[in-house]
């Protein structure tokens, strides 16, 4: 069982920006909402991962099977900040199409890097930028958040590099669901944690990423869902909350 203090982290925590919750219920597909699809809850070691609340995979939330049209290779991953979609481009014109969200950082950078470190559940500190600028957001964290379900990072986080440097821009899982699809104030590409878990088994070391400007969005990506979604503001969140979750986690693995 998901201690109970994750519940309430679930609906606010996420990276950098700890984004607050959005929009109410929609009505969603049938065939999404099912208890063994992509989005079921999931067993991922000692850790149990909550399943995806179905308001948040309303069309074209959610990981589906697409055409490619892009100059890109098999293999490659390709990131569009503005239509809010992630694609692993594979053979015969194909591609796994994932939703996301962006933040400030993610959508801070262009062009290609590799990905060269792969971590699984990774622990998050705040950066002394984000300590900076928003000290009443990101002071109670400051220690950071180990890995596990408390961490802002999610259950898998890809790391880019360029030229052998770190760009420090990331892709990672998320707590919060209803960023995916949207914008917000901090943090670099954001999934789903089940989505990430799935791109992370199959990217190997080495993979190539490109992540499109604005134009080259307008280009190869259906009109409807360039500039998709909304800016989420930030939200406070309880650091008394978050620390119980990783201290629940604690416990848990300790027994």
């Amino acid at each position: 069982m998901i201690p109970s203090p994750l519940r309430a982290l679930a609906l606010c925590c996420a990276l950098g920006a700890l984004a607050g919750c959005a929009p109410g219920p929609y009505e969603t597909p049938e065939a999404l909402v099912t208890d063994d699809g992509p989005y079921a809850a999931m067993t991922d070691g000692d850790i149990t991962l909550p399943a995806v609340d179905p308001q948040y995979l309303v069309e074209p939330n959610h990981r589906t099977q697409v055409a490619y049209a892009g100059p890109e290779a098999p293999g490659t991953i390709v990131v569009d900040p503005y239509a809010k979609f992630l694609y692993l481009v594979e053979e015969a014109g194909q591609a796994t199409r994932y939703p996301i969200a962006v933040g400030r950082e993610g959508r801070g950078f262009t062009g290609r890097a590799t990905v060269q470190r792969k971590v699984e559940w990774p622990g998050w500190t705040p950066t002394a930028n984000m300590l900076r600028i928003e000290p009443e957001v990101y002071g109670p964290f400051a220690r950071g958040i180990p890995g596990g379900v408390a961490s802002p990072l999610g259950a898998r986080a890809l790391y880019l590099y360029r030229g052998g440097r770190d760009t420090r821009y990331r892709i990672h899982g998320t707590n919060d669901m209803a960023s995916i699809g949207n914008s917000s104030t901090a943090g670099c590409i954001r999934m789903f944690n089940q989505d990430v878990i799935d791109l992370y088994n199959r990217t190997p070391m080495g993979a190539q990423v490109v992540v499109r400007t604005r134009e080259q969005s307008l280009a190869f990506e259906d009109p409807q869902y360039v500039d998709r979604g909304v800016e989420l503001p930030p939200t406070i969140v309880d650091p008394d909350v978050i620390y119980a979750a990783v201290e629940a986690q604690r416990r848990q693995k300790a027994q």
